[in-house]
């Protein structure tokens, strides 16, 4: 994108905004389904403000436009905002001021807001209009400007989808429907929404690509005992598609006519929706005569807590991931030393060997390599014109993922690609000491994430070092690779951890321009052990499989259990990959997991 296409875009916007007398427009990352990758249809901040990262909101007004996005994106922003006529707008730092704050400054009383409310949250729409009443500001929500000034907009994705066998999923549509009504009787709802493409997704076993990384497809669902609906665009399912369906008592509707259905529902009839995951356009047209119960989707719960068949199937993509990661590692290894290593050719070259392992479809989110400094960008993403070549000195982070038909992987080495400094190797080893602390954490029923957060960072809050993101996030089974409810961070999250949740482990350490690192598996929660006085316990199962690198490891730092974590994690390591591995494969193999 050339950044003087921006300027033009902008003049076009507020000439549609001044044609509909609105004083302001607001633009968010987000699609129809709340998604955190939006298909191309909904690219819509990035096309008018040229910021290319995936969390950040677009406001343009009359005179002026700004982009407000985190600590992850800073650098990115800037760079990509220059002599766009778009601000950036640093959330988090002091000076900021509140996005809706600036707006009601901008707009003063009297005026108008515009978004377009199908790619608003419900609960975010309402929250702005409240704010915005208050000013005597209207908030008008029934504008899509894109449909009109973007010529090249690309359509609603129309790729086929296919259906998981139960012998992927372990569970029917039939059952898991069984077991979402039985869960709305207990809320006393008569019927649920379904509005985030994961939801449908796990709900129906159904898969596609209309979404970079996240093997959904654009649909929305409906499940109550009456009847349960798949509002999906037909031409993306087959006639066996269908045949499968109405076996299992699952009617097909247009994609669009949820928002029919939805507005005649029965009267006095109670539905099931979560309002930060439906789009305020669709829950406009819930008839006021309808009881709303707003809370956490009972299927977003379900999702998480994995069956036996897809938690074998996990581990059955650790072992695949395993051995393309061995041979990547390998080939780093001679290629840094021969100058053949950039940034972005270490992106190329995972996918390259994840591609040639059974199952492969894709990557679950964009690699993120980071040398040197770019390793303290902790979304980094590496481009051509910009991307360090790889030099055999200092630190390579490597936060990378595959999507196989039976599991989905997330995992984060840092090694060492020549010399270190003292302060290098203490960083890497006190990273290390809370990753190991959270693995081999034993705790009661009941317990949250934020309760074990501080695991993960206590080596380096003794020594004055900390990170800002959380460290743990749900995965799907061949599903998002961010997942929740459940989650390991600081911020309070009532969700428990529960037997068969498969959550990230990746405290980190991140030095502004001079480097980054962190260590992530993949963990497990599981029964440990059943006391009659206390009760029952959990641990974690760490089911990643690639070697920790030893080098940058300052061993006088480590207790006795720490280092005899990480010797069990590598012997265990070693004997799932070897039979999977050549005879040179092997010895390198062998060598990387030694005893330390």
């Amino acid at each position: 994108m050339k950044t003087n296409e921006i300027p033009d875009r902008l003049s076009a916007l507020r000439q549609f905004m001044e044609e509909k007398n609105l004083d302001a427009f607001i633009i968010p990352s987000t699609d129809a389904h709340m998604s955190e990758y939006p298909p191309k249809h909904w690219e819509s901040r990035k096309w008018i403000s040229g910021f290319t990262g995936s969390a950040g909101t677009a406001v343009v007004t009359r005179k002026q436009a700004g982009v407000w996005t985190d600590s992850r994106y800073f650098l990115q922003a800037a760079n990509e905002l220059a002599n766009t006529g778009f601000d950036l707008f640093k959330m988090g730092q002091a000076d900021t001021p509140d996005m809706a704050d600036w707006i009601i400054a901008q707009v003063g009383q009297g005026g108008s807001v515009g978004i377009d409310g199908l790619v608003f949250s419900a609960s975010g729409a309402n929250a702005l209009k409240d704010k915005l009443t208050t000013k005597k500001i209207r908030l008008e929500t029934t504008f899509d400007p894109f449909s009109e000034i973007q010529d090249d907009r690309p359509g609603i994705p129309k790729n086929k989808v296919f259906i998981l066998p139960d012998e992927i999923s372990g569970e029917s549509v039939k059952s898991k429907i069984e077991r979402i009504n039985a869960g709305l009787k207990e809320v006393e709802a008569d019927g649920l929404i379904l509005a985030t493409l994961d939801a449908v997704a796990w709900t129906f076993n159904l898969r596609g690509n209309d979404v970079d990384y996240n093997p959904v497809a654009v649909a929305y669902g409906y499940v109550s005992e009456k009847e349960t609906i798949l509002f999906i665009d037909p031409e993306k399912l087959t006639d066996e598609d269908i045949r499968i369906y109405a076996d299992q008592g699952i009617l097909i509707r247009g994609y669009q006519d949820i928002f029919d259905y939805v507005a005649h529902l029965p009267e006095n009839s109670s539905v099931c929706i979560t309002s930060n995951k439906i789009n305020y356009r669709l829950w406009q047209t819930i008839p006021a005569s309808c009881r709303i119960a707003d809370i956490p989707s009972p299927v977003d719960l379900m999702k998480s807590i994995k069956n036996e068949t897809e938690l074998n199937g996990f581990r059955n993509a650790m072992v695949k991931d395993g051995v393309a990661l061995v041979k990547f590692y390998m080939w780093l290894e001679k290629a840094v030393p021969a100058g053949e290593v950039n940034e972005v050719t270490v992106e190329e070259k995972l996918l390259e060997f994840r591609s040639q392992q059974d199952l492969f479809v894709g990557e679950s989110f964009g690699t993120i390599a980071g040398y040197g400094r770019n390793g303290a960008v902790i979304h980094y993403h590496a481009v051509p014109e910009t991307c360090l070549k790889v030099k055999p000195e200092g630190l390579l982070l490597i936060d990378s993922g595959g999507q196989y038909k039976d599991g989905t992987t997330d995992i984060t080495r840092t090694v060492a690609v020549g010399k270190l400094t003292k302060q290098m190797k203490a960083d890497y080893t006190n990273v290390l000491k809370g990753h190991i602390a959270l693995a081999t954490a034993i705790f009661p029923e009941g317990t949250r994430g934020s309760q074990l957060d501080i695991l993960a960072r206590k080596a380096l809050w003794d020594n004055g070092l900390t990170y800002w993101h959380g460290t743990g996030h749900g995965i799907g089974h061949f599903l998002n690779v961010h997942e929740g409810p459940q989650s390991i961070r600081l911020e309070e999250n009532p969700t428990q951890l529960k037997p068969g949740m498969v959550t990230s482990n990746e405290p980190g350490i991140y030095r502004a321009g001079e480097y980054g690192i962190r260590i992530e598996n993949l963990i497990v929660t599981r029964e440990y052990q059943q006391t009659e006085e206390f009760g029952t316990f959990y641990n974690f199962e760490t089911i990643t499989l690639c070697p920790i690198d030893t080098k940058p490891i300052v061993k006088k730092l480590l207790t006795k259990k720490e280092t005899k974590w990480i010797n069990s994690y590598h012997k265990m390591v070693f004997d799932k990959l070897k039979k999977h591995l050549g005879k040179e494969e092997k010895e390198w193999l062998k060598n990387k997991t030694k005893s330390i």
